[in-house]
């Protein structure tokens, strides 16, 4: 039992180990939210909170998709404060922020069942990773 116990902390301590780039990379305040965006979000906040907020995730594939989205968001938000933040330190948080995606995605894809055109994007670029992330959530907006 001790066993499982260190490895569950082992796990954890990585977990928590991976996040702190991305937390470093960014502030998560609405400064960071595209324009566009912005507006969208204030018109669906006058609806109220979407039905598929309170519905849970049934199915691993379920639960994977999600976690690849919020990864992706998490990227472009990372994106957006490193451009915010000055240009000397940009290109190295960008870095930072495109390893941390990296590594995250790859974690899921570990979990994952392989499957065909479940692969890496390949490119390594920031500018493509994006959509390579939103075409493997199956999302089809274009254009962040």
């Amino acid at each position: 039992m001790k066993l499982r116990t260190i490895a569950g902390r082992a796990v954890l301590g990585a977990c928590l180990a991976a996040a702190a780039p991305l937390a470093l990379a960014q502030a998560s305040t609405d400064a960071n939210v595209p324009p566009a965006a912005a507006s969208k979000q204030a018109r669906e906040i006058a609806q109220g909170d979407p039905v598929r907020w309170y519905k849970e995730d049934t199915t691993r594939q379920e639960r994977l998709r999600t976690r690849t989205k919020e990864i992706g968001a998490a990227l472009d938000e990372a994106k957006n404060a490193c451009k915010a933040g000055p240009a000397a330190e940009r290109q190295a948080c960008l870095k930072t922020a495109q390893a941390t995606w990296e590594s995250e995605m790859k974690a899921v894809r570990a979990e994952a069942p392989v499957q065909a055109g479940a692969g890496s994007t390949g490119s390594g670029s920031t500018a493509n990773a994006g959509a390579g992330q939103a075409a493997a959530a199956g999302n089809t907006t274009v254009g962040r």
